[in-house]
């Protein structure tokens, strides 16, 4: 364990403070600037902070970056993953380094490295999570404000068991996170914990706070009645070979109503399938075709398993309502959010991007595209998951925790 210490393109803009001073404090630099950490570093101020969570464009080095970090910041203070794509000041972005630093003033926090997802032992993770709540709940005995934040390999195909695995540890503290990413070459994700870039791993931050938290997760997409079963899969691989009998692809397409040349990854975006867990549609999206027919999906899957086609209400409108409805009790200082690459296609495709970064931007948020998010004891796609953060006013109500709503 580790308690660390005390778009739409264009050119990015200099590095600056981005957040209100003494909540989050959040700075965004040019990945392939060759002193991004320096800039960083100055950009973040001197903080104290108890950490620093880096969200990395895969055009970065990560070696240079993470080699300028340990001069700029204390062993152990940075974490961070790699993106398909950043959510900062402007709202979708790429090419950029966006950082975010909790200020010890108001956060206490404590980082967990999974070094190897192949080689999961739940019941010792379980322990050091609770052991990690402990102490945190320890030194803040009059913080009462806790969640927790995950960034994992995204290709690693793992983040199911590793996210029941946590949850099991974290008790009643909410959880949300992450899939690290590779853009959209699908090759090689990272996180980032001291100094060193890192795969098939995972970070684990648990936070306490005097600040008042809200954990959300949020979809645009309805349920149709079009209804399919799996009928052969590799659950191992996330692979589905046959729906209703027929090749997956080919049968997949023709309740589209499309030829099965016809599907690309906007296809997959825009028409998603979606399984009912515990009373909730939760979305099972679409990768990509292989060429043989097969499906390869970004979360869980399994042979009889009914899928149940989605279609998408306006994005926009949509990301604009929830989001309002996280200041019901008055507006968050700041939201930290993941969000799917497949929402930022989605908009790329429909042409919304500039509308979706006005709403980001109105609404406070920075944080990154990933492969897949994170959901208390889920993993689930094409969301956006995160933590609305309130100004510390013991005055105010207690917002709800429950989902917002559709």
């Amino acid at each position: 364990m580790d308690d660390g210490s005390g778009m739409d393109g264009g050119p990015p803009e200099p590095p600056q403070q981005t957040a209100p001073a003494g909540i989050l404090v959040t700075a965004s630099v040019c990945a392939t600037a060759p002193d991004a950490a320096a800039q960083l570093c100055q950009a973040l101020g001197d903080g104290p902070f108890s950490r620093v969570v880096l969200f990395v464009s895969p055009e970065a080095d990560l070696a240079r970056l993470c080699a300028g970090l340990s001069q700029c910041f204390p062993p152990g203070l940075v974490i961070g993953c790699t993106t398909a794509g950043e959510i900062s000041r402007n709202g979708y972005t790429e090419g950029e380094i966006v950082a975010t630093g909790f200020p010890a003033a108001h956060f206490s926090t404590d980082c967990l490295l999974v070094p190897d997802l192949t080689r999961i032992d739940a019941q010792d993770l379980i322990g050091q999570l609770i052991r990690a709540r402990v102490g945190l709940q320890q030194d803040r005995a009059g913080w009462d404000h806790e969640f927790a934040f995950m960034m994992v390999d995204g290709l690693s195909t793992l983040e199911d068991d590793l996210a029941a695995a946590v949850a099991a540890g974290l008790g009643p503290v909410p959880l949300f996170g992450g899939s690290a990413a590779d853009g959209v070459r699908f090759g090689q994700t990272h996180v980032i914990w001291h100094g060193q870039a890192w795969t098939n791993a995972a970070i684990v931050m648990l936070v306490r706070s005097d600040c008042r938290v809200k954990v959300f997760n949020l979809d645009h997409l309805v349920p149709t009645d079009r209804r399919m079963v799996v009928t052969q899969a590799d659950p191992a691989r996330r692979i589905v070979r046959q729906i209703n009998a027929e090749p997956a692809a080919q049968e997949y397409a023709r309740l589209l109503g499309k030829d099965p040349g016809q599907l690309t990854t906007f296809t997959f975006a825009a028409h998603p399938v979606v399984v009912r867990v515990g009373g909730r549609h939760h979305v099972r999206a679409i990768q990509r075709m292989d060429a043989n027919g097969d499906l390869v999906f970004f979360s869980a899957i399994d042979e009889g398993l009914v899928l149940t086609l989605a279609e998408p209400q306006d994005m926009v409108a949509h990301l604009d309502r929830e989001l309002s409805r996280l200041s019901d009790h008055g507006p968050p200082a700041a939201v930290l959010a993941c969000d799917c690459i497949l929402r930022r296609m989605e908009a790329l495709e429909k042409q919304m991007s500039g509308a979706i970064s006005t709403v980001l931007r109105a609404h406070n948020v920075v944080g990154f595209s990933t492969y897949g998010e994170q959901w208390n004891s889920m993993h689930v796609n094409q969301t956006m998951t995160g933590v609305a953060i309130y100004p510390p006013d013991p005055a105010m109500p207690e917002p709800s925790c429950q989902k917002p709503h559709d």
